[in-house]
């Protein structure tokens, strides 16, 4: 099964590293052109110089209203219009429940769901005079089981699941399809870090007895950007290794 996403646009929002990165990557091979979206818009453009056809960078905080507008007119002038909008920043501030301040759940909130809204009320414009657009919206599966230390991360994910749905339903009579993937423990600059006693415990958790990399959750968006999901909205695609079945 090969995806085809030549002449599509695709804006990427945390494109820069991480999971955000590999799914600008698997979105440029499959021909579409990139607008990777960073809050260090240097870093932004030098991850889109890497992928070639066309990509470009933008610097925007997705949790500033005017920052997210200026970004979507200007992909839309210099790429073309919208087609496939990945919602992927994300911030966290962990801490337990009684140490979280005020100020750490909001940043949280503010990028992880905010601007998801943000980004999808301006892209989704266009999406539906169009009648064809697809949007993906990356959660996690702490947003459907819950974790310690994460009350804010936890919730701003969960949010999403709920705002997924909605949209889904809102948009669907416009052919805007909206889904969600909920990665599980992926190895990111953060897993890196770990002790081998602690890769050890998280991977004796999960069924496929690794953690995840960002090529698989690249992969489950590519394919619900696809024509291969244009029969799919409003689910919620786990890719944990069998960790939250």
């Amino acid at each position: 099964m090969k995806v085809d996403l030549s002449g599509k646009v695709a804006l990427i929002t945390g494109g820069s590293r991480g999971i955000g990165l590999a799914i600008a990557q698997a979105f440029a091979r499959a021909g579409a052109k990139v607008a990777v979206c960073a809050r260090d818009g240097a870093k932004a453009q030098e991850t889109a110089d890497g992928l070639g056809g066309g990509a470009r960078g933008y610097a925007c905080d997705v949790g500033v209203a005017d920052q997210v507008e200026q970004t979507v007119d200007a992909v839309e002038r210099e790429l073309g219009p919208i087609d496939v909008l990945v919602n992927n920043a994300g911030t966290t501030r962990d801490n337990l429940l009684f140490r979280i301040s005020e100020s750490d759940w909001d940043g949280v909130m503010a990028t992880n769901l905010k601007g998801a809204f943000l980004m999808t009320k301006l892209a989704a414009r266009g999406m539906i005079k169009r009648r064809f657009g697809r949007i993906i919206n990356i959660t996690s599966v702490v947003g459907i089981t819950g974790n310690k230390g994460q009350a804010n991360y936890s919730s701003s994910k969960a949010g999403l699941i709920g705002f997924t749905r909605s949209v889904a339903r809102e948009l669907a009579s416009r052919n805007v399809l909206c889904n969600a993937v909920a990665p599980g423990y992926i190895e990111t600059d953060l897993t890196a870090k770990l002790t081998d006693a602690q890769k050890q415990g998280l991977q004796d958790a999960i069924p496929l007895q690794r953690l995840g990399r960002g090529e698989d959750i690249a992969a489950a968006v590519l394919f619900l950007a696809s024509e291969f999901a244009s029969y799919i909205t409003g689910q919620v695609l786990v890719v944990d290794g069998g960790m939250v079945m």
